[in-house]
């Protein structure tokens, strides 16, 4: 399977925020393997690539927070100048929008991916899968 998921958190822009939710993680030995954090004003969204996406999820519904699931596309893309670029490319030439995106670099750091979240996922995955791109398997989660 090709398909990955990222964890949506939907926070108060406060201090203390980013603490609650990374011990949640911590005291659970769910392990980040990537995020980002947009915010506008006093709210925002916490995206979360964990090796535990389920129990993460039940986690934070359990604590009361505001959270989702997103399937999500991982793109190997080569570590040199232009590597990216070559990849988005691709994508666009598709007519694919990325909504979301972040980095995973895998343990072995002799990989990176792309991870990205579109509105037409299987479209997308299937353009990519044809035109021989590596795509991120659950072998590189750890």
């Amino acid at each position: 399977m090709h398909k990955v998921e990222i964890i949506s958190i939907f926070v108060e822009n406060k201090p203390g925020k980013l603490e609650k939710i990374t011990k949640i993680l911590a005291d659970s030995q769910i392990n980040i393997l990537g995020f980002s954090i947009t915010s506008v004003k006093d709210f925002g969204v916490i995206k979360i690539f964990v090796d535990k996406t389920q129990e993460a999820y039940q986690l934070f519904k359990e604590k009361g927070f505001a959270v989702a699931i997103t399937p999500a596309i991982g793109i190997e893309i080569v570590d040199k100048p232009g590597g990216l670029h070559e990849v988005v490319k691709f994508i666009s030439s598709k007519g694919v929008n990325i909504e979301n995106a972040l980095v995973y670099v895998p343990e072995s750091r002799k990989k990176a991916f792309f991870i990205f979240e579109v509105d037409n996922f299987e479209e997308s995955l299937g353009a990519l899968k044809n035109n021989g791109y590596n795509l991120l398997t659950k072998d590189y989660i750890k």
